[in-house]
């Protein structure tokens, strides 16, 4: 037993465990390999409560903040390819009325590519959805908030702010640009993974998105997005069969980010053996995806490991990490 299929068998053992063992409810494993051979495999439950479910390999996920790599990193690069942005110009080159009450603040000289490598001052987190329910009030809100600069962190304000200029280059809302998978308004709710049981929206969460101020939004550029196993590695192999077209979400930013993506670090996700290559980037409900270039493989795993609550450890740290290492090894 030799390529994906052994890759398979060994990486599947500590996904099973966590379900076996109630760590989480379900996941769906898949791998490509450099010949375009692929496997994947499903275990556990699409959703416990109120109704149980079955995962299948065509299960739809939240992706989450892999909304940020797959599909607003490629829509902002792809302009830049085409002139149409500068990565080195302010985000105000689009969003001229962003912070526009003074003219002379720091949010007026951040860039796309700042943004995109996650290098300004934006907060880690801040609860959007918590000053009101109207998407465009909130949108207003964004732009005109007097932020409060910090050490660089990952921030999905970098990322609501390159949607919202997507928004504005598009003419469109960004719900309505159909990267090939799904947004929450196209998934079939019957076959999607649950998520949370939502405190504030009062329901457990199946085909609408679970990020709150994605939610509140009705749309943003930093999650979002839904897919399959196979639609990511549909991307993962598009990009490595034309990986001298896609050098900058390969070229570094820092010492753990690229354009876009994450770059081994220690203890990072992708585990600790991957090739120095390698790209990856995770979602909060559960989701990740790994492309690694030089061995010519990728791997995605999916679990919903937020249902029905995201206030217990799943221990979804160390089961990336522990399928990146045995879809390596050997």
């Amino acid at each position: 037993m030799t390529g994906v299929s052994s890759q398979m068998e060994r990486a599947f053992t500590p996904l099973k465990i966590a379900v076996d063992t109630g760590r989480i409810p379900g996941g769906v494993l898949g791998i490509i390999d450099r010949a375009g051979k692929r496997a994947v495999r499903a275990i556990g439950a699409a959703q416990l409560v109120p109704e149980r479910r079955a995962m299948t390999e065509s299960t739809w996920f939240d992706l989450a903040s892999l909304t940020k790599g797959v599909f607003t990193t490629e829509r902002i690069l792809a302009l830049a390819a085409s002139g149409a942005i500068e990565l080195d110009a302010p985000l105000i080159s689009v969003l001229p009325d962003f912070r526009q009450y003074n003219a002379d603040n720091w949010e007026r000289k951040i860039t796309f590519r700042q943004c995109l490598g996650h290098q300004t001052p934006f907060p880690a987190v801040f609860p959007i959805y918590t000053y009101g329910r109207d998407p465009d009030l909130l949108r207003a809100f964004v732009l005109q908030h007097e932020w409060q600069a910090g050490p660089a962190v990952y921030s999905d304000i970098n990322y609501i702010l390159l949607g919202l200029a997507l928004e504005r280059i598009e003419k469109r809302p960004i719900r309505a640009m159909d990267p090939g998978a799904g947004f929450a308004w196209s998934a079939d709710a019957t076959q999607a993974a649950a998520t949370e049981d939502c405190t504030w929206r009062n329901r457990v969460l199946v085909g609408e998105v679970h990020d709150d101020n994605c939610a509140a939004l009705a749309g943003s550029g930093h999650a979002g997005l839904f897919g399959t196993a196979d639609s990511l590695l549909d991307f993962a192999e598009a990009k490595l069969n034309h990986a001298g077209e896609d050098d900058l979400i390969r070229t570094p930013l820092s010492a753990r980010r690229t354009h876009g993506w994450e770059r081994p670090y220690e203890g990072w996700s992708g585990g600790e053996i991957c090739s120095a290559s390698t790209i990856g980037h995770t979602g909060f409900t559960g989701t990740g995806l790994w492309i690694d270039f030089e061995r010519g493989h990728a791997w995605t795993l999916l679990t919903n490991r937020v249902h029905p609550t995201r206030h217990f450890d799943s221990g979804i740290i160390a089961l990336r990490r522990a399928v990146g290492d045995q879809i390596n090894a050997g």
